[in-house]
């Protein structure tokens, strides 16, 4: 096969709120477009390869992540290597690991090709370019050939050609060998304004109306029926609950002022999708094209990493380490989910500190009875970021070096501000 060894490539991760859960990442999807759920060694490769594993209990697929739970009686130590060894065989065995997908199998070939393309440009291309406004669709497929429409900050844009020949389609091409050519249909001297500007008015694309029973409202929340929202967004419904629980699912509400008053919007997005709707004054939802919202979630993610950095600089000396609830607690947030999304926001700084060769400021955030140590999830990214514990070096002494460093660098930034602030002889 010739993505095996692409496919191969697995990392671990645990569950933020289920010990008896544990995620295997890979680098592509399972199999394209197909996301399930096996409580058995069903009728597919890669169910069978698990379930002989002891101790797998249900397994659940969602784009390149395979998520595992165990019974009460395995551990982890014994079943991350035999489950990962089950992975590859699976994969390297077949193309299609999950069992064949019966009602696509009687699909037009066009139609598949071009259900493929979308999966790839909403889970690799759209929230790139969403970012400024833009978006990329598959217009059609004639046999090998797919054409391309660009809409909002693409249209009318410079780099739009680059972007399509230099990134967009050499994904495409990599992906899927089948297509041999790729035209851009796009009218770009109609583009003079991203479809989502700072203006009112509708946007060209992508209002469809949205069933009465999938929007709701409890203790004046919005509620989106999980059955419809986890495939927009290429989960389960059970994987879409953990990730709004765990914070991997992010959520942003506006409402609307001046003439767009009586309207609501929201915004939902997993890592690799968004989906969005707007629900106006007589309760009447609609999806609609979800780029300003993503970048202003995006833009609110970094106000928190900031905000978590600024409370971890500020502790004193009897305050810290600080456990990840206090952390949440301290920054107001209350609500479920709020531990995952404070430590998204401290593998941010952690990235930060990465690039500029400073302390972990997130040394000082720790898991609550774990002898004061951070989760596990701290010392991972570390060593992904090449700042992990030394050959020969124990999490905890890692961790007390990084907690001594930091401290002293503290000090003396401090130092230097209490200098230049004092007045001149």
């Amino acid at each position: 096969m010739s993505d095996a060894t692409t496919r191969r490539r697995i990392q671990a991760q645990a569950s933020a709120n289920d010990d008896s859960v544990m995620g295997f990442v890979l680098d592509a999807d399972v199999q394209s477009g197909r996301s399930v759920r096996f409580d058995g060694p069903e009728d597919a490769p890669l169910a069978r390869a698990l379930f002989g594993v002891p101790g797998v209990c249900r397994v659940e697929v969602s784009g390149a992540t395979i998520w595992v739970k165990k019974d009460a009686s395995a551990h982890w130590t014994a079943l991350k290597p035999a489950l990962a060894a089950a992975i590859r065989n699976a994969l390297d065995d077949t193309d299609t690991p999950l069992g064949r997908d019966e009602s696509a199998a009687d699909a037009e070939p066009d139609a598949v090709l071009l259900g493929a393309v979308e999966e790839l440009l909403d889970r690799q291309v759209n929230p790139s370019v969403a970012a400024h406004g833009g978006h990329i669709a598959a217009d059609r497929v004639e046999g090998s050939t797919v054409y391309l429409r660009m809409s909002g900050g693409c249209q009318g844009c410079a780099a739009s050609s680059a972007t399509l020949r230099q990134g967009v389609e050499r994904m495409l091409r990599a992906a899927l060998p089948q297509i041999e050519e790729i035209v851009d249909v796009t009218d770009h001297s109609a583009g003079s304004n991203p479809f989502y500007a700072h203006k009112d008015g509708p946007s060209p694309i992508l209002h469809r109306p949205i069933p009465k029973d999938v929007i709701g409202w409890e203790n004046d929340q919005i509620t989106v029926d999980p059955k419809f929202l986890a495939p927009r967004l290429g989960l389960t419904p059970e994987t879409l609950r953990e990730g709004l629980r765990n914070g991997d699912v992010v959520g942003v509400t506006e409402t609307g002022e001046g003439a767009d008053s009586g309207k609501t919007r929201i915004v939902l997005r997993s890592t690799h999708r968004a989906w969005a709707a707007e629900i106006d004054a007589a309760g009447l939802a609609r999806e609609i094209p979800p780029p300003r919202l993503i970048k202003a979630a995006a833009g609110t993610e970094q106000v928190l990493a900031n905000r978590v950095r600024a409370h971890l600089e500020g502790l004193t000396d009897d305050q810290e380490p600080i456990t990840y609830g206090a952390l949440a607690r301290g920054l107001g947030l209350l609500l479920p989910g709020s531990v995952g999304k404070v430590t998204r926001a401290l593998e941010t700084t952690m990235r930060e500190d990465a690039a500029a060769g400073r302390p972990f400021i997130a040394a000082r955030a720790v898991s609550r009875g774990r002898d004061k140590l951070p989760g596990k999830g701290f010392f991972d990214l570390a060593r992904a970021l090449s700042r992990g514990p030394r050959e020969g070096e124990g999490e905890p002494e890692f961790h007390a070096g990084e907690l001594r460093h930091l401290n002293e660098t503290l000090a003396r930034q401090t130092d230097a501000r209490t200098h230049s602030e004092s007045p001149g002889i």
